[in-house]
């Protein structure tokens, strides 16, 4: 029987680019080479899954993988039959072989060997001397390159116990030990209001083992090899779980240093100078199949990821467990975000309903939509169109009251509370996690890690020093300076502004579209084509919108990924957040300007009829329906959000890895199934390497801050934007549940104890959502005119009239040249004096056409509510900031009592060192006593007495 393998990194199978002799001497001199037909049927089993070394008892931690060329295929296969219970003889006789092409040059081919042969045999050196530096740090390698995986070697990294403990003790991990306490829920009331809603939401949490461990916490300690007593390390294969093994084996792979290249720092280096492919930690297990052992992927599978239980909460702390803080946070986030959108939508779903039921009892729609009253409204654009009963505008007028009443300021201030409650509601939400997963006191272990530099800014800071070195001839290390990023930072001014500007010009063509498409149909033939002209033109433009939207996004995120890193930042944070920060401005300004367009500027750049506005002096500026413009920001507003949510949130994520793997299915010339089946056969590093890489949470985080924008900014014009966000986040947590769980590599789990940035640009969309909406109540709707009219000029207080006060005169002999209609006599009768919606004088006063008193009062009026709304509004979201406390009073006495028990437990500690030398000393000194002879003590005694 072959002896135990040892836990150094020499006890590893021989690699395979090693010759013959090196494995003759490995086995020689440790004796302690294991042959895989000497293994059980269970660790067999192991290491087909590829979960495992060849030994079937060191677990993968981590994997890197790196091209192999063709030619070595042979040499591969060679290498793989060690593998076999006749390894020692085959390599033995392998012994006469001439070295490989590694150990010695080939006078064949030499001559012909190309720059790309010597720049793989670049890397090579390059990947051995790393890998023999990983080995100087503790770590355990094993080659592959016998893969079914054409062209690519995966090397398997073990890190043994000694390793994770060092590592633990470097990183400060905070660690659970022995020491087991109570957590009290608060007063006894409060536990059984606790208990009660636990017993009632009881079909609604996933079915997990690790749920509701009642009322217990393991205290935790940053872990030290010193205080190793304090841990529970009954077994150390569990201690350290997979997520902190393979997130301490990449510090370890981030911290070595490859000399070869110089300045060169770690694997984020060396992937990037393509001398390794990839590099991501292993998957549990499968999720699906048969006799599929139980994992923690397959449970999240099933109770996370699956759309069956989109009714119940998300297991939090398994994601966490599994994934890390960072990914965890996320969606907690989102989850509190999609339990907080359940009473916006209903009273969004309130205010909706109300305006349904009041729209016929609405005297403004009433009154447009009475025919009898025969106002003949002026032409809507030159020439080719006519004069118009404003009967016809009936269904605009009596839609816009759906959505313009008084219900939506109301819903205006409950959306701004809503979001200061939300904001709140996290931040308690934050620092319970943060206490249950053992975040508290971080900052310090961020601040210390957060200064690692990248690989490009490594690879700036050498060309600089080589520079400065061919000139001086002096070596010392260059640092990158805001010199160094001068002409970056000015391209990034200059393609942040050219790019806004492009936004500005395609929703400049898109309001070009709508005048001529709208004077096009008016030229129709069709009555029908001719009735329905504004919906038309609206609906279309709207989706033009949309897909210009949907491809800028495409084109912004690349393009602020590209002006980050011109800039070279020093640090992954620093990367992250001025990324966060370009994408967030070139998305929100493209999701936004059409919509901002519609609300602020449509209709007030017009003029009046005879002196109109133009563009390029042919382009007649667009006017609002006599409902106002509310009901078309609606429209572009819900075509938007709906279109962007469906398609590129989900369609987008369902779709591309469908696509890829068609994709894959066809470039290997096998069926689907053929393909699945040859899948299934693959080890778990060979599968997961086939997986999409982990590309961050920005892109997650990017929808979501978008959505609200949507749900917050204009919720005025669109009650029910809190149903269709609630809606769409059900499906996108199961959705991007899937996608990590299923269809991405492993992430490396990273710490964090809040969501960052993004908590900033959610804090400064709900602050200007509350001015956004005070503008879009004041100056979009009719609210504040109907106001006026009923205080100040109503004569009965009703708003009866309200319609006829808002309209003003037109002579139509006034029209400017060529700007008259073609068919005068469209309506059947001679036309002299037109309607048209603005408050100024008539044509047959002193002033003709000036804007008239009743303007000022309500700009006056539109001015002042802007002003109260806003002052109003915020106050009472400070209020509310004010009242409800950071961070939820039990959680603040666990925190205190933690540090207690903590003292506590070092006090015993200290004390019971002391008993232990108290009682050593006591022993020593009676032993002492007994050695001596007593003939010999009184002699002693009375010498020292002499002496004195």
């Amino acid at each position: 029987m072959a002896d135990e393998p040892s836990s150094s990194a020499e006890a590893t199978l021989p690699p395979l680019t090693a010759t013959p002799r090196h494995f003759i001497r490995d086995v020689i001199l440790h004796g302690k080479f294991q042959l895989l037909s000497s293994l059980s049927p269970e660790e067999t089993d192991l290491c087909r899954h590829g979960l495992y070394f060849q030994d079937g008892e060191r677990r993968v931690d981590y994997i890197l993988t790196y091209q192999v060329k063709k030619h070595s295929s042979s040499r591969s296969r060679r290498h793989s039959s060690r593998l076999t219970d006749n390894a020692l003889t085959r390599s033995l006789r392998g012994g006469r072989h001439p070295p490989p092409r590694s150990a010695r040059p080939d006078p064949e081919s030499g001559h012909a060997e190309s720059a790309a042969d010597h720049h793989e045999d670049d890397k090579r050196l390059r990947r051995e001397e790393f890998e023999n530096n990983l080995r100087e740090m503790g770590l355990e390698l094993e080659k592959d390159e016998g893969t079914k995986t054409p062209g690519v070697g995966f090397v398997k990294i073990h890190a043994p116990w000694n390793v994770l403990c060092r590592e633990a003790e470097f990183m400060k991990l905070k660690m659970p030990t022995k020491k087991v306490y109570g957590v009290k829920q608060g007063s006894s009331v409060v536990e059984k209001i606790n208990t009660f809603i636990s017993k009632v939401t009881d079909p609604l949490h996933p079915n997990i083992e690790e749920k509701r461990t009642e009322n217990l916490k393991h205290l935790s300690y940053p872990f030290s090899r010193e205080k190793q007593h304090l841990f529970d390390l009954s077994d150390r294969d569990s201690f350290f779980d997979s997520k902190t093994r393979s997130s301490i084996v990449f510090e370890v792979l981030k911290r070595t240093k490859c000399t070869k290249s110089k300045f060169s720092m770690g694997i984020t280096s060396l992937l990037g100078s393509g001398v390794y492919h990839a590099a991501y930690p292993l998957h549990d297990g499968d999720i699906d199949g048969e006799n599929v052992e139980p994992n923690d992927r397959k449970l999240l599978y099933e109770e996370w990821a699956s759309y069956s239980v989109f009714y119940k909460y998300q297991p939090v702390g398994l994601i966490r467990k599994y994934f890390g803080e960072k990914i965890g946070l996320y969606f907690a986030w989102l989850g509190v975000y999609t339990q907080m959108l359940i009473p916006a939508s209903l009273v969004g779903v309130i205010v909706f309903l109300y305006g349904c039921v009041t729209v016929d009892d609405n005297i403004p729609s009433m009154e447009i939509c009475d025919t009898r009253r025969n106002i003949t409204m002026c032409p809507l654009c030159d020439r080719v169109c006519s004069y118009w009963n404003l009967s016809t505008a009936c269904g605009t007028a009596r839609a816009s009251h759906l959505f313009d009443n008084p219900a939506t300021v109301f819903f205006s201030i409950f959306m701004a509370l809503w979001a200061a409650f939300f904001m709140e509601h996290w931040k308690r939400r934050q620092m319970r996690l943060n206490y249950e997963w053992d975040l508290t006191g971080f900052e310090e272990e961020e601040e210390a890690h957060k200064d690692h530099p990248r690989a490009e800014y490594e690879f700036r800071v050498m060309q600089k020093t080589l520079k400065k070195e061919h000139k001086s001839q002096k070596t010392e290390k260059e640092k990158l300076t805001c010199k160094d990023r001068c002409p970056a930072y000015m391209t990034n001014i200059v393609m942040m502004l050219l790019m806004i500007g492009v936004t500005f010009a395609i929703v400049f063509g898109v309001i070009l579209y709508r005048i001529s498409t709208k004077a096009a149909l008016h030229m129709s033939s069709n009555p029908t084509t001719r009735s329905n002209v504004r919906i038309t033109v609206k609906t279309t433009a709207a989706i033009i919108n949309l897909v210009v939207i949907l491809i800028l996004d495409e084109v912004y995120g690349a393009v602020a990924r590209w002006l980050t890193e011109l800039e070279v930042p020093k640090t992954d944070k620093s990367f992250e957040e001025r990324l966060i920060f370009k994408t967030f401005i070139l998305k929100f300004v493209n999701a936004f300007t059409p919509i901002i367009y519609i609300a602020f500027f449509r209709g007030r750049l017009v003029g009046r009829p005879g002196s109109y506005l133009y563009v390029f002096e042919s382009y007649r500026m667009e006017e609002c329906a006599h409902g106002g413009c509310l009901m078309e920001l609606c429209i572009q507003l819900s075509i938007t959000m709906l279109g962007k949510q469906l398609i590129q949130n989900n369609l987008f994520e369902i779709g591309v890895p469908k696509l890829k793997k068609l994709i894959r299915y066809i470039k290997s010339k096998r069926s689907a199934f053929q393909e699945q089946e040859r899948e299934k056969k693959l080890r778990r590093y060979e599968t997961d390497f086939l997986l999409d890489p982990f590309s961050g949470l920005t892109p997650e985080y990017m929808e979501m801050i978008i959505q609200f924008g949507f749900v917050t900014l204009f919720v005025a014009s669109f009650p029910l934007a809190p149903l269709f966000a609630l809606l769409n986040n059900i499906i996108e947590i199961r959705l991007d549940a899937k996608k990590f769980v299923a269809e991405l590599r492993r992430p490396v789990a990273a710490r964090a104890k809040d969501i960052g940035i993004w908590y900033n640009l959610l804090r400064g969309v709900a602050k200007v959502a509350v001015i956004v909406n005070a503008f879009v109540i004041s100056f979009t709707s009719d609210f504040i005119p109907r106001l006026v009219y009923q205080y100040m000029y109503s004569p009965d207080g009703s708003m009866h009239g309200f319609v006829n006060h808002t309209l003003s005169y037109f002579n139509v002999s006034h029209f400017q040249n060529r700007t008259a209609p073609m068919e005068p006599l469209f309506l059947g009768f001679s036309v002299d004096i037109c309607r048209y919606k603005d408050y100024r004088e008539p044509p047959w006063s002193a002033t003709p056409y000036d804007v008239s008193k009743e303007f000022w009062a309500v700009l006056a009026a539109r001015l002042a509510f802007v002003i109260v709304f806003q002052n109003v509004v915020m106050l009472m979201s400070d209020v509310v900031d004010w009242i409800i406390p950071d961070m939820p009073k039990d959680i603040s006495l666990q925190i205190h009592k933690e540090k207690l028990l903590m003292v506590d437990l070092f006090m015993k500690e200290e004390q019971g060192k002391m008993q232990v030398v108290d009682t050593t000393c006591a022993g020593a000194e009676k032993e002492n006593t007994s050695n001596h002879s007593p003939l010999l003590r009184p002699r002693s005694v009375s010498h020292a007495q002499n002496s004195y």
